[in-house]
């Protein structure tokens, strides 16, 4: 299942019950879904004279709730028998190696309990089929992503991942040279420069692969630097910690970690509490502008914790209670001293060097064969507010852009759609707040999720474009009020309803009958056959009766799976009080070790440092205990 669909599912039952994101904490588990414990087994349907002789001596009230509880019962079954029937046909088509039309069975089999309007929560059954149905998903995609086919494109990865094993040896010139440039570097942050350090620098510089990583890295930053900046400024977090970005994700907003299921560009996890909502709808972790909020937040969080901005980074990456044990236990409050002592797990060791690497490279770009990068250009948009839903096509249309335009402004979205019965910010292309609200109202607030706009071009008739839309001429002729028989001008803005299956906010699946061909199929959908093959990955026009067809055309919206080459970061306890918002760059809850929300761990604050201080020094700052 991909990335996109593992979120979508896995917020949607957030408000169900607390489960794990399938994209991360891999669970090699294969087993079908539906193997509910006993004690979760619905009751007994009785049927018959049976079940008339064991009601006889009861009121007709029990004999109500009887027959109450066994409707129910026979319900919840037949729920579970659909849901098991489409997560059946995908692993047919998954293992058929048809990855788009076995996401869109998977797809099927949760969306089919999501909107039973069935308590998933409090039913022990569902409850227990919902949790396995997901697990076995999750293994599938687990197992896809090793065999270098996951049902997303991999991100590219974050500079650091491809230096992990790299080893640095000291280079006593490299590390005076850097040190003699620090005198004149400007930074908010306390930059040092030791062997640590330097070895990063070397990597970045010398390394084809490590230098075109930190190049894209920064480049991309530029999409992102200017809001970033303000967020880090209204936190009283310092600048240049904007690069810690660079490790993270490269500052890809969709990044996502399939070892841990930390996403988006500072790699929160789904169980965190960062104020960032997630639901079966949208995830805000891959929303640039939020997670940047919520990260400068925890920093600054953290810095309050430690008094000091390493050992901040460091419990970012392996966890606030892990750094406050490590510091606890040998007395020093400094992350270098923890580095020689080793007390640091070899990630988190990377770690920090790692990003005030790059913090002075980006500094001094002239020195480190940077200052050619061309930044792109920032990311910038209207915003209109709504509460209903919206398919992102006709967005595209009424704003006249390009849909995946319409995607990459709003990448925290997991489906095709804006939310139902709840308010969403739309991002759209600057300037076409006016124009949308202007056509927009032409189109009946209901219909929005599946009926299209669309600018009559020099040329274009009526038929041309109802075939196009996969409507019907004569429905876009009532809708307009048009008359009979007539025709379309150039500019002419049209209403089009549309009926088919192209219109849905997601792919549509049709079981292939006895009899069926691909043209008639294609002649059901109103789509080409041509269409079809592509889709559904068929080398000749021959179906099989029984096989699932997707049948419009699929829209990949899900965050790229980006797979760390190291270990989960935090993986002694990813899901306690004291992890790292890190689990292999995963960010878990810490609420639990925030001073403001009654933490009980604190850590005396180092004396600051000079901005240019030296790893060599003797006196080092010990920890009240």
């Amino acid at each position: 299942m991909t990335s996109k669909t593992l979120v979508r599912r896995l917020a949607l039952v957030v408000s169900c019950a607390p489960l794990v994101m399938l994209a991360g904490c891999p669970q090699e588990q294969t087993s079908a879904p539906g193997k509910a414990p006993a004690q979760a087994t619905a009751p007994a349907i009785t049927t018959g004279s049976n079940a008339s002789a064991g009601q006889a001596g009861q009121p007709a009230a029990s004999q109500t709730q009887s027959v109450d509880t066994a409707a129910k019962a026979a319900k919840v079954q037949q729920l579970i028998n659909q849901a098991e029937a489409a997560y059946k046909s995908g692993v047919d088509n998954y293992r058929a190696g048809h990855l788009d039309a076995a996401r869109l069975d998977f797809d099927s089999a949760v969306d089919l309990m999501l909107t039973s309007g069935m308590d998933l929560k409090t039913d022990p059954q569902l409850a227990d089929e919902f949790d396995h149905l997901l697990n076995a998903v999750n293994s599938l995609e687990m197992a896809a992503l090793k065999q270098g086919n996951g049902f997303s494109p991999v991100l590219e990865a974050a500079p650091l991942d491809a230096a992990n094993e790299v080893t640095f040896p000291a280079n006593a010139a490299l590390t005076a040279k850097v040190a003699d440039e620090l005198k004149t570097t400007q930074s908010d942050f306390p930059l040092v420069v030791n062997d640590y350090v330097a070895g990063f620098i070397s990597y970045f510089s010398n390394s084809p692969a490590g230098h075109a990583h930190l190049l894209r890295s920064l480049e991309r930053a530029g999409k992102y630097k200017e809001m970033i900046s303000k967020n880090l400024r209204d936190q009283g977090v310092p600048q240049d910690l904007i690069y810690l970005a660079v490790a993270e994700s490269g500052f890809q907003p969709q990044a996502m970690n399939a070892r841990s299921g930390a996403g988006g560009m500072w790699q929160f996890m789904p169980t965190g509490a960062y104020g960032l909502a997630r639901n079966g709808w949208f995830d805000e972790r891959f929303d640039p502008q939020k997670s940047s909020i919520a990260y400068a937040k925890y920093m600054k969080t953290l810095y309050n914790q430690f008094g000091d901005w390493y050992l901040a980074m460091a419990a970012y990456d392996w966890g606030p209670g892990n750094v406050q044990r490590a510091v606890m236990k040998t007395g020093y409050a400094d992350f270098w001293e923890l580095y020689r002592r080793g007390n640091l797990p070899a990630e988190t060791k990377n770690y920090v060097p790692g990003i005030i690497a790059a913090i002075i490279m980006a500094k001094n770009p002239e020195q480190y064969g940077l200052d050619k990068i061309v930044p792109d250009a920032p990311v910038v948009s209207d915003t209109v507010t709504v509460d209903y839903a919206i398919d992102l096509r006709l967005v595209a249309d009424v704003t006249d852009s390009s849909l995946p335009e319409i995607v990459a402004l709003n990448p925290s979205l997991l489906r095709m759609t804006t939310p139902r019965d709840m308010s969403f910010d739309l991002h759209i292309p600057v300037g076409t707040r006016d124009v949308f609200a202007d056509r927009i109202k032409e189109i009946p607030d209901d219909k929005r999720s599946s009926w299209r706009f669309h600018v009559v071009k020099a040329g274009e008739s009526l038929d041309g474009i109802a075939t196009g839309l996969h409507a019907h001429a004569n429905d876009i002729v009532a809708a307009n009020g048009l008359p009979a028989g007539g025709g379309v001008d150039a500019g002419d803005e049209l209403v089009v309803p549309v009926t088919s299956a192209a219109a849905s906010v997601r792919p549509q699946r049709y079981a292939v009958r006895r009899g069926d061909t691909l043209v008639t199929v294609a002649d059901r959908f109103g789509v080409s056959v041509e269409e079809l093959r592509r889709w559904n990955h068929l080398s000749s026009n021959a179906v099989r009766p029984g096989a699932s067809l997707t049948v419009a055309e699929p829209v990949k919206l899900a965050p790229g799976t980006h797979v760390r080459s190291r270990s989960a970061r935090g993986k002694s306890g990813s899901h306690s009080a004291t992890s790292s918002v890190h689990a292999g760059s995963a960010h878990a809850n810490a609420k639990h070790t925030n001073p403001k929300s009654g933490g009980s761990t604190k850590t005396a604050k180092k004396n600051s440092s000079s901005t240019h201080q030296s790893s060599s020094s003797k006196t080092k700052p010990k920890a009240t205990r």
